[in-house]
């Protein structure tokens, strides 16, 4: 930009600095920055002395291979690199790619049994609500390590579950499945769809547990080292979204062509492959023994329980583990139930959370609460109206459907998932 007869330099603003992530005026003490300390430049291209004296060093740009690899370098110090596997496995093939997968999957699976919209929803609730279970989970962590560990067997016994719902589903359900439940009548269907609802369940109950286990552990870290501020948390959201798009890649095309049998047998394998390194122990941590203060044997000694943390904190404990459990049992509830009574019953779980919250903990954790409370109530979502809509027949829409499952499901993510993906990097 010309200013006057002179060129404004932006260089003095600029990292100068080798390798590393220090901005310019985090090295020695703090400089703040004035017009007065641009360097200008005649016109003839003869340069003139900076006004504050400060000379200019030569730019260096950082290599992103190399940063990339010093970046990880610096965390496998902290986290250990078994660990940052175990959490890269986990978000790629669980949070990014069995999770997407059902979410994806449940519009087309569900037309096809000819689940109408408002229904569809109450399925999809209830097939997320593991998520809702993390505090839940979380508790039983701590209190009950099985086999003398807080996180290995309990991960090992999700994975166990997250398969053998796979497993039946594959055994159960074929490329006719939908077209015989459809012919047998609205009884066959319910019995098909609350089926598909149950394996889908068990399948994201292993992702939250796992979820909530990793989360556990790099927190644990974190509290050790706080210089290594969000930076696991952004390596696992890196590997999440990658997972998304992968997934979202094959989604589309295999929907549409009704291969849901191959969609299953996908999923299969991704619900195995944090088995090896959970079983390995690459969840970092210290096997428990009934030695420790406090700790007694329940289920035959093969789970010990840490009745000294439980005194201690009963009444935290006894909130999160409910607030837990209050989300899956009004989904079942509105789902299987009545709507009325399960939208009732949410209400009044809500009140009685908020009530506890206040009585229990902290009040900026209330006031937390309290927004995000109100923040969800106050965005009313109509997805599976839209979804149905957008992807509708020629019996719904004179003009025939909008769009394919491939474009959809798949092309909307591929515009927003790479965006996120660029901004973690």
């Amino acid at each position: 930009m010309n200013i006057g007869d002179g060129i404004i330099d932006p260089s003095p603003l600029m990292n100068h600095g080798g390798g590393n992530n220090n901005h310019a005026f985090e090295q020695g003490a703090a400089m703040s920055v004035t017009l007065t300390d641009f360097q200008k430049t005649s016109t003839d291209g003869n340069a003139t002395t900076a006004t504050n004296n400060t000379a200019i060093k030569p730019i260096s740009w950082r290599n992103p291979i190399q940063s990339t690899n010093a970046h990880l370098t610096s965390l496998s110090k902290i986290f250990t690199w078994k660990f940052l596997s175990w959490v890269a496995i986990d978000n790629f093939t669980l949070s990014g790619g069995v999770m997407t997968l059902l979410w994806s999957i449940g519009l087309p699976l569900f037309k096809e049994l000819g689940i109408d919209a408002s229904r569809q929803q109450l399925y999809s609730t209830m097939i997320i609500s593991p998520f809702a279970l993390k505090p839940f989970i979380g508790v039983t962590s701590d209190l009950f390590p099985m086999g003398g560990y807080n996180k290995r067997y309990l991960a090992l016994v999700s994975i166990m579950l997250g398969v053998v719902g796979c497993t039946a589903l594959l055994i159960l359900y074929h490329s006719g499945s939908a077209d015989v439940a459809v012919s047998q009548g609205t009884a066959s269907v319910q019995q098909l769809t609350d089926f598909i609802v149950i394996c889908f369940f068990a399948m994201n109950l292993e992702g939250a547990t796992l979820d909530i286990l990793g989360e556990g552990k790099y927190s644990e870290f974190m509290r050790l080292h706080p210089e290594s501020g969000s930076s696991i948390i952004s390596f696992k959201f890196v590997w999440s979204l990658l997972g998304m798009i992968v997934t979202q890649s094959y989604v589309g095309p295999l929907s549409d062509a009704g291969y849901f049998h191959v969609l299953f047998w996908i999923a299969l394998f991704l619900l195995l492959a944090p088995f090896y390194p959970t079983w390995r122990g690459w969840i970092p941590e210290k096997k428990r023994t009934i030695d420790e203060p406090g700790m007694v044997k329940v289920c035959g000694g093969g789970m010990l329980f840490h009745r000294g943390i439980f005194q201690q904190k009963k009444t935290p404990f006894i909130a999160i583990a409910l607030s837990g459990l209050a989300a899956p049992l009004m989904s079942a509830v509105s789902t299987y139930a009545d709507l009325s009574l399960g939208l009732l019953c949410s209400g009044f779980t809500l009140l009685v959370l908020l009530a506890t919250t206040y009585a229990v903990f902290p009040r900026k954790f209330f006031r937390i609460t309290l927004g995000l409370m109100l923040l969800v109530l106050c965005r009313i979502r109509i997805t599976s109206g839209l979804s149905y809509f957008y992807t509708a027949n020629e019996e719904c829409l004179p003009d025939g459907t909008l769009c394919c499952n491939i474009l959809y499901v798949g092309d909307s993510y591929f515009v927003s998932m790479p965006m996120h993906l660029i901004e973690l990097i």
